[in-house]
C-alpha cells in the first residue's frame, strides 16, 4: 500500500472510527453519512484528494437496511491514489449531506443521484433532474423499478405479439 494512502486510512479511522475493506488493491471505507463531509474535508485538505472522480449508488434492494450504499471515489492527483468512500443510506429516508461545497462537481453528480436512484443531497444548491424529463416518474436504477419492457418477437409467440400479422414461416 502507498506510505500516503496508508497514512490517510489510519488518520480516518482514528478519528472517526469508520470501517476498512480491501478488495483486489483497492481500499474502500464504509463510513456513517454524518460522518461524510468532515471526512470529505480531511481527505482533501490534509491528505490531497483534490478530485471527486465519481459518486454513484449501489440498491440492494429487497434489503432495506441500508439498501443503498451511495460511493464516492475521491483521487489525488499529486500522489496519484485513489480511495472509495461508501456511505449505508436506508430504504425510508435516502439522503446523505451535499459536498459540493468541497468538489463543485459533486453538483451534477448529485443530481444525478436523485435522478437516478431518488437519493437526496441536503443542502443541495439546485437538486432537480438531470437525464430523466421533469414529469418522469420515478427513478429508473432503482431494482424495484418497473421495467415496462417491449416483449421481443419469436416464432413461439408471434400470434401474441402481432394480432394482425401472424408469423408464417416461408
Amino acid at each position: 500500500m502507498n506510505d500516503k494512502l496508508n497514512k490517510a486510512i489510519q488518520s480516518i479511522k482514528k478519528n472517526f472510527g469508520v470501517e476498512e475493506h480491501f478488495f483486489s488493491d483497492e481500499y474502500s471505507l464504509i463510513i456513517a453519512p454524518k460522518d461524510l463531509v468532515a471526512i470529505c474535508s480531511t481527505l482533501r485538505d490534509d491528505f490531497k484528494f483534490n478530485m471527486l472522480s465519481s459518486l454513484t449508488a449501489v440498491d440492494y434492494w429487497p434489503q432495506g437496511d441500508p439498501r443503498f450504499h451511495v460511493v464516492y471515489q475521491l483521487y489525488s492527483i499529486d500522489d496519484n491514489i485513489t480511495l472509495r468512500l461508501r456511505v449505508p443510506v436506508p430504504d425510508d429516508a435516502p439522503t446523505i449531506p451535499t459536498i459540493e461545497g468541497l468538489y463543485p462537481n459533486a453538483n451534477w453528480h448529485e443530481r444525478e443521484l436523485w435522478d437516478m436512484f431518488g437519493i437526496k443531497a441536503e443542502g443541495h444548491s439546485d437538486l432537480r433532474r438531470i437525464l430523466m424529463p421533469y414529469e418522469w416518474e420515478g427513478h429508473p436504477l432503482r431494482k424495484d423499478y418497473p421495467l415496462g419492457y417491449e416483449e421481443v418477437q419469436f416464432t413461439f409467440n408471434a400470434d401474441k405479439i402481432d394480432e394482425k400479422k401472424p408469423y408464417v414461416k416461408e
